[in-house]
């Protein structure tokens, strides 16, 4: 009895270790997040359409073709059937042009650069409705959030209302991060000098769990934050809490938070410099800093005279012509960023 007991316990042992894992993957709040995790599911099935017969036909041969068992046919001559290769070959084939398919067109639908054209399944978005902005900074080790729209700043603490488009641009201070938060998108990285963005949308209000998804030093494993989903009048009222802190974020006060820090708490800046994510993404926050986009703008510039001058000889106009619009041309930012 004791060891009909010890059994079963064993067999149910797999069930009790899996009760500890968290499903947010494939049961998220955001509709990105959701789409992500049907991708996962229909790819799995797919999978599973090669792999589960080609086990049990692994044990049904090692069964079947048993040396005991006399009564199986023995044919050592044996080595070749169009019937079996067209199934062997034929089968898989397909499965990789489906998974393929679905693959190429996800990759398009779900492109994180990509405007939302609907809330969910059932809800498209309308014309008018405007993405609410955050940008968003990856420090050693802590995460800095910028609403430019609303004015303020917070360090480990997101929040946003639901059912309203989010544009998040992303970048990092000092080495490579990704931002995550599995119940609303997968994730991006985020990285020094460059911007990347995400387009996402939460459709259920609750606070989720956000997280850098690289490594990126000792400080990695405390480097989370607490995202909140609010409905609007929340949201507000949010907002309205956070510019009661008269501290304003500004290049000086950005620079003692990019030094290297864990386990950092929730801040409120009631007030953000308008410069700081370009002066952040540019690499440019230290006074007398040249920024890059400054610089790349410059280096095309003189590119550009360089190459006319070269030219010269060849039609004297052409030359003058392509040096007076390489001169004249306006500076661009060419990193994208505001």
């Amino acid at each position: 009895m004791t060891s009909l007991i010890t059994r079963r316990g064993l067999m149910l042992l797999p069930l009790t270790l899996l009760a500890g894992c968290d499903w947010v993957v494939l049961n998220p709040s955001g509709d990105i997040a959701a789409q992500q995790g049907q991708l996962i599911v229909v790819s799995t099935l797919l999978m599973l359409l090669i792999i589960v017969p080609v086990i049990a036909l692994t044990i049904l041969f090692a069964w079947r073709y048993r040396k005991s068992n006399t009564e199986a046919k023995y044919d050592p001559d044996w080595d070749h059937s169009t019937q079996l290769e067209l199934v062997i070959w034929g089968a898989p084939l397909l499965i990789i042009i489906a998974l393929g398919l679905i693959t190429w067109i996800s990759t398009h639908k779900l492109d994180p650069y990509r405007p939302l054209d609907r809330l969910d399944a059932n809800r498209p978005i309308s014309a008018a409705a405007e993405p609410l902005t955050i940008e968003v900074v990856a420090l050693d080790w802590k995460w800095l959030f910028i609403y430019p729209e609303q004015g303020i700043a917070t360090i480990n603490e997101l929040a946003t209302p639901v059912d309203v488009p989010i544009r998040f641009k992303i970048t990092a201070s000092t080495v490579m991060n990704s931002f995550y938060i599995p119940a609303l998108a997968g994730q991006i990285y985020a990285m020094p000098g460059m911007e990347t963005q995400l387009n996402a949308v939460i459709n259920k209000p609750g606070t989720f769990d956000g997280f850098s998804a690289n490594f990126s030093g000792p400080g990695f494993s405390h480097m989370r934050f607490k995202y909140h989903g609010m409905d609007v009048a929340d949201f507000d009222q949010w907002v309205k809490d956070a510019k009661k802190n008269g501290q304003t974020l500004d290049r000086a006060v950005y620079t003692e938070l990019e030094q290297p820090s864990e386990r950092e708490p929730v801040r409120h800046f009631g007030k953000v410099a308008p410069d700081l994510y370009h002066a952040v993404l540019n690499r440019c926050v230290a006074e007398g800093t040249v920024c890059m986009n400054k610089i790349m703008h410059e280096d095309m510039t003189r590119m550009k005279v360089q190459a006319a001058a070269k030219n010269f000889l060849r039609d004297d106009k052409t030359a003058l012509a392509e040096i007076d619009a390489a001169v004249c041309t306006p500076s661009t930012n060419l990193l994208k960023s505001n």
